[in-house]
């Protein structure tokens, strides 16, 4: 299997690409979803986060509202990776994210695109904007 590397500029690549065009901003437009508001007094930040789950399966997951871009890259990437796992799989997953964000040790095996935000930590004032949407996610999880 080859193996690369993954360049700042692949990663900028990335983020910018879920930034230009989110796939899971959106309002729901049936029931069964629960959802939390993050906000951020630190930056424009101020959305939604929403979530439809059938027996413990993420069936759908969206945000929508106001976000800088790395914000809406990172939730957007989230609900990309969520669809479709096992609550205990996400959980896992989006404490693997955090780890890595507070520069802990992490399980990089699970979290695909979201590798892109690997420097975060070293970046202060982009910490909360880059977890506040995987935050909302796991607070909706919790009680799951």
């Amino acid at each position: 299997m080859p193996t690369f590397e993954l360049t700042p500029m692949m990663m900028r690549e990335i983020i910018m690409d879920h930034y230009s065009s989110p796939r899971h901003k959106a309002d729901p437009v049936k029931d069964g979803y629960v959802s939390v508001h993050a906000e951020s007094t630190n930056c424009i930040d101020d959305f939604h986060v929403y979530l439809k789950e059938k027996d413990g399966i993420v069936e759908d997951a969206l945000w929508n509202g106001v976000a800088c871009t790395i914000s809406t890259a990172s939730t957007d990437i989230l609900c990309d990776q969520v669809i479709g796992k096992s609550f205990k799989e996400s959980k896992y997953m989006i404490e693997q994210f955090l780890n890595m964000i507070e520069e802990k040790e992490y399980d990089e095996s699970v979290l695909d695109e979201a590798i892109v935000f690997i420097n975060t930590g070293k970046q202060a004032a982009r910490i909360h904007c880059a977890t506040m949407g995987w935050t909302a996610m796991k607070d909706l999880m919790e009680d799951k």
